[in-house]
């Protein structure tokens, strides 16, 4: 390694030792601004799922359902299912959060978000931990790999027991059948998981079934943060 790599080699380090700093930040931040929210649920899916998509309308019904029930919304704070999803919560009056990350393909957060609870982040692993930390349980809509690696990771938190038990629902059995196909046929099978991990999820069609979801889930009541 000569001089000038070397250089840049120590710079790197010390620049990876300040990035800690900013990430406490967000964290700081985040936990400041949410902990006060009260019981929410935090909805995925496709950020280009189009508005005058029949998944787009479905998201702003099961969104408004959810906040008549008493419970806020939370989302990525883009456009697509994010911004139905917050869309739905703010024209009943409910709370509506957008937690949305600095990225170079992501557009701007949309204008549905409560203006006091939008919070950016610069850090993908810092937004996750705020979406499931003050979740009381997951919707999730048709998308692509965001969707997905949200799913897992509640896959795998709830699998594991590092978080409180809470509702995780499909939403669409036409889109989902696929992969919980796929999970019973490949996972199950070759017993990579078990027949209990089958119950962490629940994959239903409508409005009305979302809500039997949750109202069964918290019979009592359970609302906490989940870390």
């Amino acid at each position: 390694m000569n001089k000038i790599q070397m250089k840049s080699w120590n710079e790197t380090k010390t620049n990876d030792s300040w990035s800690i700093f900013k990430i406490m930040s967000e964290f700081l931040s985040g936990y400041e601004k949410l902990s006060s929210i009260g019981p929410c649920i935090s909805i995925f899916g496709s950020a280009r799922t189009k508005s005058n998509h029949p998944t787009y309308i479905l998201t702003v019904e099961i969104a408004k359902a959810i906040a008549k029930s008493g419970y806020g919304v939370i989302t990525g704070g883009g456009p697509g299912i994010m911004e139905a999803a917050n869309k739905g919560a703010s024209e009943v009056g409910g709370i509506s959060v957008g937690l949305s990350i600095n990225s170079p393909i992501e557009q701007e957060s949309n204008k549905y978000i409560d203006k006091d609870k939008l919070i950016d982040f610069q850090y993908f692993f810092v937004r996750k931990v705020m979406l499931v930390k003050y979740a009381q349980g997951f919707i999730v809509m048709p998308g692509g790999f965001g969707t997905l690696d949200e799913l897992f990771e509640s896959f795998s938190l709830l699998q594991t027991l590092k978080i409180n038990k809470f509702p995780v629902i499909l939403v669409g059995r036409n889109y989902w059948e696929g992969f919980v196909d796929w999970v019973k046929d490949k996972l199950l099978r070759q017993n990579n998981i078990s027949i209990e991990d089958l119950k962490i999820f629940e994959v239903v069609d409508t409005v009305e079934e979302v809500i039997e979801c949750l109202n069964l889930f918290y019979k009592i009541d359970n609302f906490k943060p989940n870390f």
